[in-house]
């Protein structure tokens, strides 16, 4: 039960991913497209957590949370149609959440592999963990689709998308800068 709390946990606290998510979802108006994103980025991020952990492939926490700060901005750029507008391409948004999703999940196993966690009890810890994930991100999702849903029925949605993704990308680009000022100072 201590690993389901710590993966609950990790994702309810985890601003980076939360950010992503609310990227992921921001004009999903379905939950039948909403499920199919948010599983799209659930299979990355188990997939690499698991396999991550279970191969003891660590990659340097500073590096990968730089990454997920990318996938926080690459969204935001996306929802305010900036690939369209500069590069005249739209990347495959579905491809695009699996792989980022596979990024956040080295994160996690990062994360996990500074645990130390004993190899006899490895596959029900990490399998404990992972369901503590799902369960954080679909707390999380459900509080940012309430929030999403409450504030899609105003006026000031459509006048204030593109600021709100704007405001997310600057957190991505703050992130990144602050990863990578502890990568090149630590």
């Amino acid at each position: 039960m201590s690993f389901v709390y710590l993966g609950a946990k990790h994702m309810v606290t985890g601003y980076d991913h939360i950010l992503f998510l609310f990227g992921v979802i921001f004009f999903l108006y379905r939950l039948q497209h909403v499920a199919v994103y948010v599983s799209l980025f659930a299979l990355g991020h188990s997939t690499t957590m698991l396999l991550g952990v279970y191969f003891n492939i660590g990659i340097n926490s500073y590096i990968i949370d730089a990454i997920i700060g990318l996938s926080v901005v690459y969204k935001s750029l996306d929802n305010i149609g900036g690939f369209r507008r500069w590069l005249g391409v739209q990347p495959n948004t579905k491809l695009a959440t699996l792989i980022f999703g596979f990024f956040h999940g080295f994160g996690l196993s990062t994360k996990i592999i500074e645990y130390d966690i004993s190899p006899d009890g490895l596959v029900p810890n990490l399998l404990a963990f992972n369901v503590g994930v799902e369960i954080g991100q679909l707390l999380a999702l459900g509080a940012i689709l309430i929030v999403m849903g409450y504030w899609r029925r105003t006026e000031g949605f459509w006048r204030h998308a593109y600021t709100a993704n704007v405001v997310v990308m600057t957190a991505g680009f703050v992130l990144i800068g602050y990863q990578l000022t502890g990568y090149f100072v630590a």
